[in-house]
Formats: structure tokens, sequence, C-alpha cells
């Protein structure tokens, strides 16, 4: 009866979304009550599963300031130029011939920094320009270009999903940041460059040169002149990202990975300022700073930027808390442990059947649900109990980390606010959507679980 109720609240959760259009954190927190409910919770405890420690609290208070300070460092880049300088240098570098290599490029440096419908509204003039000045379909870049987005998204801290994953499971972030950029780079380049291929030949009705799309309108262009310098605009998109490989290679190569039993004062300033909050608190003083302050702005200026990343953001922040509500109750109330029984009752579980399984679960949240963020912070409570089955395997916790967010980008379609973003960004039939946009993420994900279950066999 467990399992009917779950299922009933996920049909509840879709149908406020999809059919009554309700705000998907409000129908985040309602599913949840009623989860806990349907499953019997007593009543005093369902507040504090639901928006307490154990809920929405939870995920939060210890993500918040990642999430925001992420989207402002983004906004800052954006605003001064410094996205622009990236991919332009880029597409300069590399020539007309090798332009969707040049595109992958710039938007995966881009989108580690950005959530992916900002970076798709700050990077489709872009590409868009620079189509038009190639003489080719926006679509022949756009497919790179949102790849890359994509696959930074599901796979890379600090971005919202893939950070609160690994939170909520307890993975090592900067080793799910290592081997989240292994992954993410192959599976931007399948989905990217080698898919379009794929994609002209069965569906080449959607790859029409156009000079004008509705809802693009008029490219922004800066002066590059007056823009920082694209070495300065990448270091500040990555600064984040500098801290916890350090600390996580230091770490590796110093004691194995493991926390010494008494640390020196270097091993615990490294360690503090690998915490994802303290790097992002240090790289969004440095942003402030270099797209800022030394490109001759005002603090007026800076702080509409640093709002204006904020507001992007804080959506996604109360969806992610949504998801955190919902996985509250799957834990408090035992629903997870009972899914772990079930699963263990049939003999313990390889390293490689949990990724598959966790990929799974993801993938069916994803599917019913739209909200990759939804699917993935959902998928942690499933998975939870059958990892506290298996304790002892940190690399196995990154690995599921990362199979959660494979399985929560697979086969967008009608319900992912996503699936309308790209119909009308490159001005596609429904059909034509699906056939490129809902291919490419299906694409990612199946490519991204065969990476992490090779990267499992190996590492755990």
């Amino acid at each position: 009866m467990s399992f009917i109720m779950l299922l009933l609240s996920i049909l509840l959760l879709l149908l406020l979304i999809t059919k009554f259009k309700l705000n998907t954190f409000v129908s985040l927190v309602i599913t949840a009550f009623v989860l806990a409910i349907l499953l019997g919770m007593s009543p005093d405890k369902i507040p504090s599963a639901v928006l307490g420690n154990e809920g929405m609290g939870n995920i939060l208070g210890s993500n918040a300031v990642i999430f925001i300070f992420g989207g402002m460092i983004g906004r800052l880049v954006a605003d001064a130029g410094g996205s622009y300088r990236i991919a332009k240098t880029l597409i300069d570098w590399f020539g007309l011939k090798r332009l969707q290599w040049a595109v992958l490029l710039a938007s995966f440096i881009i989108g580690i920094s950005m959530i992916f419908g900002v970076g798709m509204v700050l990077l489709i003039p872009i590409v868009f320009a620079v189509a038009i000045e190639a003489g080719v379909p926006l679509l022949y870049l756009g497919v790179s270009m949102t790849a890359a987005l994509s696959s930074a998204q599901g796979f890379l801290p600090p971005q919202p999903a893939p950070t609160a994953v690994a939170s909520q499971l307890g993975a090592n972030v900067g080793m799910m940041l290592i081997f989240g950029l292994f992954v993410s780079i192959i599976t931007a380049v399948v989905a990217g460059p080698v898919f379009t291929k794929l994609a002209q030949k069965y569906a080449p009705g959607a790859f029409k040169f156009t000079d004008h799309i509705e809802a693009v309108g008029e490219v922004k262009e800066y002066d590059l002149d007056e823009a920082p310098s694209f070495f300065l605009s990448v270091l500040t998109s990555v600064f984040p990202l500098i801290f916890m490989i350090i600390a996580t290679v230091y770490k590796l190569v110093l004691t194995g990975g493991k926390a010494p039993a008494h640390p020196d004062m270097t091993y615990k300033i490294i360690d503090f300022l690998a915490n994802p909050a303290v790097a992002m608190t240090i790289s969004l003083v440095f942003a402030i700073f270099a797209m800022g302050i030394f490109q001759g702005k005002t603090m007026k200026t800076v702080g509409t930027s640093l709002n204006e990343g904020m507001a992007a953001v804080s959506g996604i922040l109360l969806i992610v808390g949504g998801g955190g509500a919902l996985r509250g109750v799957l834990v408090t109330s035992g629903l997870s442990k009972q899914i772990a029984d079930l699963f263990s009752s049939h003999g313990s579980m390889s390293p490689i059947m949990i990724v598959i399984f966790a990929w799974a679960v993801a993938s069916l949240l994803r599917i019913a649900v739209g909200s990759a963020t939804v699917a993935g912070i959902t998928a942690v409570g499933v998975v939870n109990g059958i990892l506290a089955n298996n304790p002892g395997n940190e690399m196995l916790l990154v690995f599921v980390a990362l199979a959660i967010g494979a399985g929560s980008l697979i086969a967008s379609h009608v319900n992912d606010a996503g699936f309308w973003i790209f119909k009308e960004f490159f001005d596609l039939t429904v059909k034509q959507t699906f056939q490129i946009w809902t291919v490419l993420e299906c694409v990612i994900s199946i490519t991204g679980l065969a990476v992490i279950l090779a990267l499992t066999a190996i590492f755990a």
C-alpha cells in the first residue's frame, strides 16, 4: 500500500503541474503533505518532515548560498560582457570550419556558473549572430550549445541539482566535480557535434537557415574594447571549481581522500576553502571586483546585476526546496527504507546495480514530473535507503549522484519548460522539438549512464 500511495502522490504532482498549471514549488509542498497523510504519519511529525531539518530546511539551509551566489557570478560575467568575450574569442580561434566545437566549449565554460534557462537566454543571441555571419542554420550550432549547457546542469557542482543531490547523499563534492567534468565533457561531445550529424539526416527540415527568429529578438553586442579579457572572464566563471579541485587532489595525494586523525593547519585551511559555500563566497567577492569595479562599474550597477542574478536563481532554489520536502517525507516515513528492504530481500545489490537503479528512478520521475531538479532531489529519497544498506563505499555515493543526474535529464517532453524554451528559440514545430530536443536529452542521459557504469566498475 505504501508504494501505491507513492504512485498516487506522484500522479497528483503531475496533475497539479501539467493539468492545473499550479506553481511547481507549491505543487511539491502540497504533494509532500498529502503523501505524509496517505502514509499514515503521525500529525506531529509531518511539519518537521516536510518543512524542517528532515525536509526543506535541510536542503535549503546547506545550499542556498551556493545557488544564489552562483547565479550572481554568472550574471556579473554576462553583464560585464565576459560571456560575450568568451564566445567570440573561441569562435575566432576555432574558425568557421570548427564553429560547433567553439560553441560547445564556450557554452560549457559559461554553463558551469549559469543555470540552464539563463544560459540559453544569454547564449542564443550570440550564437544566432555567429550563425548568420557563417551562413549556417542556428540549430547546427544550437545543438552543441544546448548539449553543453544541459550536461553542465546535470553533472557539475555548483549547479543547483548536482550540488543538492551530492549534499543529500553525503557524496564528496570535489570528487563529484572531477568525475562530473569527465562525464559531462563526453556527453556534451556525443550529444553535440556527433548527434548533430545524425539529426541532420533524420530531421533535415529542422535545420533551416533564417536571419530572423521572433523569440531571439535583437542581438545584443558588447564592445570588446571595453569588455574584460578572455582570461579574466574564464577565470571568474570557473573560480569556484579551482578551490574544490585543488583541495580534492591535495587530500587524495596526502591522505588518500580520508580526513587524518590529527589534521595540521594546512589541511584545515584547504578543507575550509574547499567547502562549496566558502568557495562560492570567495568567488563572488572576486567576481564583484573582476567583473565590476575593475571594469569601471559603479556599485549601484554591480548591485543591479547581483539582484538580477538572485532573481534568476530564486525560482530554482524554491523548487529544490520543494523537492527536499518530498524527500523528507520519503525518509521520515520509512518508505525509503521499505524500498531498500524490498531490493535487499533479493540479495545484496552490487555497485553497478545500485547505479542503474538510481538512474532508473530519476528517469521515471523526470518523465513523469518534467523538472530535472525535482526528479533528482526526489530520487535521492528513494535511493538513500539502499545506500544505507551498503555503507563504507564513498566512491559509490559519487557515482550514484552522477547517475541520478544522468537519469534526471532523460526524455524531456511537453511537461518540461526546457522543451518549450528549445522549441521557441529555434523556431521548431512540436514534432521537430521531439526529434531534436527530446532525443538530445536521451543521448546525454544514456551516454552519461554508460560512462558512469564504466567508472563504477573501475573505482567502486
